[in-house]
């Protein structure tokens, strides 16, 4: 499988020239793209060697024998037959996860071998690095990867032109009806297919919907498969049940006791923690966004969660695929769910690497009241409300009673419209909103 460009291979290049550069932990849920990213990066330097911790178990035992990060990469060398050389060679230690020893080892190559071009990845390493609160502060640079934009997929098939006319489009100057009838179909496919890399790669390649769909099946399985791995004190079973009930409560605040029958409240907390903690589920929380930053106040029990992608979504609740080819709305899809989540994992995917967006809604806390905004973000000092809609129509009294309470000096209306502009809220199409406001 070639490798498809991302928007992340700019900050890599960057790392890669920065004369200040620290160890590179590059973090993501499994399957989206840290090894393959790591590996087209290795193209731009003399000498590339690649140590996998799940491969070759004898490694673990170099790096827990106290050796000198200059004595690691002399004997790395001789293993690989390769020279590790500062500023010649990139050493990439994937799967760190399995070696906490390496893990703990990033510190000292930032202080005894700077001029060394060290990156590490892994999956589930999010676990590995709770065991390590303070395994490289300060020395260390983290950067989190997502599951392919929309943007990102719109390259990667083929419509660069495509992309460009969306991120040069604006309120002031709407997409052509064309353009925006082509933004249109390529989305409803975008979110059929979902922006995992194997599938994207499929997709590109001209494979059809049917193999696209079989490669979710097998991804969705090795996503089950790994829930053993998590931890022993949450079986897998209940794993898969709080995973099949956060797709169901997508677009709705998370409601425990629906998630099991079993399973007590701090039994489906564990669960849950443990899967935000894999990548597979992104919280959006309550906030009174009452002033910056947006989590100052929030309700961590007001809580919803968005799974990582739209086609693990769509395929693992078994949507009707004719229904959404043949729609004109996202409302007639599992009632608009579907929409609020691309929006919210557009959000998150077009946020910088190194600081990822943090999600909120906001619901208004009168008794009684049932005004509620899907998300709430910053842009610059403001704070903007987010109205996601998964149609052409739909009352704004939520965004409009926000900007009026809090005072925000715009809202967003999201949804399959072209741009456009009323008094204080922006019209700002599906297709466009994470490069929007990424700006």
């Amino acid at each position: 499988m070639s490798y498809i460009n991302r928007h992340i291979d700019k900050e890599l290049l960057a790392w890669k020239a920065s004369q200040n550069r620290k160890p590179l932990l590059l973090r993501g849920a499994r399957q989206v793209g840290k090894s393959s990213s790591i590996r087209e990066l290795g193209r731009h330097f003399e000498f590339f060697v690649e140590v996998n911790f799940d491969e070759k178990q004898s490694i673990h035992e170099l790096f827990k024998r106290d050796l000198s990060p200059r004595q690691i990469c002399d004997e790395l060398s001789a293993i690989f037959s390769t020279p590790i050389v500062p500023g010649r060679t990139l050493l990439f230690l994937d799967e760190i996860q399995a070696c906490p020893a390496a893990i703990s080892s990033l510190r000292y190559f930032y202080e005894q071998l700077p001029g060394l071009h060290l990156a590490a990845a892994g999956s589930l390493l999010e676990f590995a690095l709770q065991q390590l609160p303070s395994f490289g502060v300060g020395r260390v640079r983290s950067l989190f990867l997502f599951p392919f934009s929309f943007d990102e997929y719109l390259r990667a098939t083929g419509d660069s032109l495509l992309a460009g006319a969306i991120r040069k489009a604006s309120p002031a100057s709407p997409c052509s009806t064309a353009v925006h009838q082509k933004a249109i179909q390529k989305l409803i496919r975008f979110i059929l297919i979902g922006g995992m890399p194997e599938i994207v790669s499929i997709d590109a390649t001209g494979g059809g919907l049917l193999e696209c769909q079989r490669a979710l099946d097998d991804l969705i399985r090795s996503f089950l498969d790994d829930f053993a791995k998590y931890k022993a004190r949450v079986p897998a079973l209940r794993l898969r049940e709080v995973f099949a009930s956060a797709m169901e409560q997508t677009g709705r605040k998370f409601v425990y006791s629906r998630a099991s029958q079993t399973a007590t409240h701090a039994q489906i907390k564990d669960a849950v923690a443990l899967l935000e903690m894999a990548g597979l589920l992104h919280p959006v929380t309550h906030t009174p966004a009452s002033g910056l930053p947006l989590a100052a106040g929030q309700n961590a029990k007001l809580c919803k969660y968005l799974v990582l992608d739209t086609g693990i979504f769509q395929r693992f609740l078994k949507l009707d695929l004719e229904k959404m080819l043949l729609a004109d709305s996202l409302a007639q899809i599992n009632k608009g769910a579907v929409a609020e989540l691309f929006a919210g994992l557009e959000i998150l995917k077009n946020s910088p690497a190194e600081n990822p967006a943090t999600l909120h809604y906001w619901r208004r806390e009168q008794q009684g009241s049932n005004a509620e905004v899907d998300y709430v973000v910053q842009r610059g000092s403001a704070i903007v409300p987010v109205e996601i809609k998964s149609g052409l129509q739909g009352t704004m009294q939520s965004l409009r009673l926000f900007i009026t309470e809090k005072k925000a000096p715009l809202g967003i209306r999201s949804s399959l419209e072209n741009f456009g502009a009323l008094p204080q809220i922006d019209i700002v199409p599906l297709y466009a909103l994470g490069t929007l406001l990424a700006c």
